[in-house]
């Protein structure tokens, strides 16, 4: 992605439809400015996590499940959108206005959902009551979103092998000592071994 590469403001128009290869008009068929563009890269990841969270919260009845699988497609968007979230991170501050605020309306959508998750897991005794709402959900974001910086695809785990392991590692600090004798998904806890199944 040249944005990616070359910085927002280090790549033009032109550059953008040759890699494209359609012409300036096409471009401005479908953007009205290289901002715009911008924003729809940002938003095409937001909205694809929001979305999977919300499918989660409606059809996930406990909240140890809707956590569980809110955390492994929030993991998930850092594979399949990795370049469109490095450019989020490096450009996001050329965003005009109207675009930002609409960026931050969705990421505020997502981070309410882990909260209600959290909150519902409390209220009916799955989650740990003595962990500070707030301070437990900006915990589980920022654990996940820094994997943008150290994830590879070709790397030694795979994304649902990561996804897993934040799920454990996240569940061991929630669940109540009594509950923590789990499976997270594929992945067995032993005593005096760990294996992939």
């Amino acid at each position: 992605m040249l944005f990616e590469k070359k910085g927002f403001h280090g790549v033009t128009v032109n550059e953008i439809v040759q890699k494209a290869e359609t012409s300036k008009g096409g471009f401005y068929h479908h953007f009205t400015s290289k901002e715009e563009l911008l924003y729809v890269i940002h938003d095409a990841f937001i909205s694809y996590v929001l979305e999977k969270a919300a499918y989660a919260n409606n059809s996930c009845i406990s909240p140890t499940d809707k956590l569980k699988a809110i955390i492994k497609d929030f993991v998930k968007v850092f594979d399949i959108y990795k370049p469109h979230i490095s450019v989020f991170y490096q450009e996001s501050i050329y965003l005009n206005p109207e675009y930002e605020q609409q960026i931050k309306q969705k990421r505020d959508q997502f981070k309410q959902l882990i909260l209600q998750t959290i909150t519902e897991g409390q209220a009916n005794g799955e989650f740990r009551r003595d962990l500070p709402v707030e301070i437990t959900g900006m915990a589980i974001l920022g654990m996940v979103n820094w994997t943008y910086k150290w994830y590879q695809p070709k790397g030694k785990n795979t994304i649902d092998e990561i996804s897993d392991i934040f799920i454990e590692l996240i569940l061991q600090a929630i669940l109540p000592n009594e509950a923590i004798s789990f499976k997270s998904h594929n992945r067995v806890i032993r005593d005096d071994t760990d294996v992939w199944e």
